[in-house]
């Protein structure tokens, strides 16, 4: 089983064989509601999660929504 290395919100993370964008948020217990994804710099969407691979380098950032007045 390879490892790769990832930053996740700014920190350096290395994980086994966690091929998309929605095992990852599975893998580190993350909602997966009122949150988003950007890519690399790129936004995600929802309905491409499960298809679009995480790799060696990439640069995740989950985004959390936070309802307030």
């Amino acid at each position: 089983m390879t490892s790769i290395s990832i930053k996740l919100n700014g920190e350096t993370k290395t994980i086994s064989d966690t091929p998309t964008l929605d095992l990852l948020l599975e893998h580190f217990s993350l909602p997966k509601q009122r949150v988003a994804i950007e890519l690399n710099g790129n936004v995600v969407r929802r309905i491409d999660w499960a298809q679009t691979p995480v790799r060696d380098g990439d640069r995740i950032e989950v985004v959390h929504f936070v309802g307030g007045g």
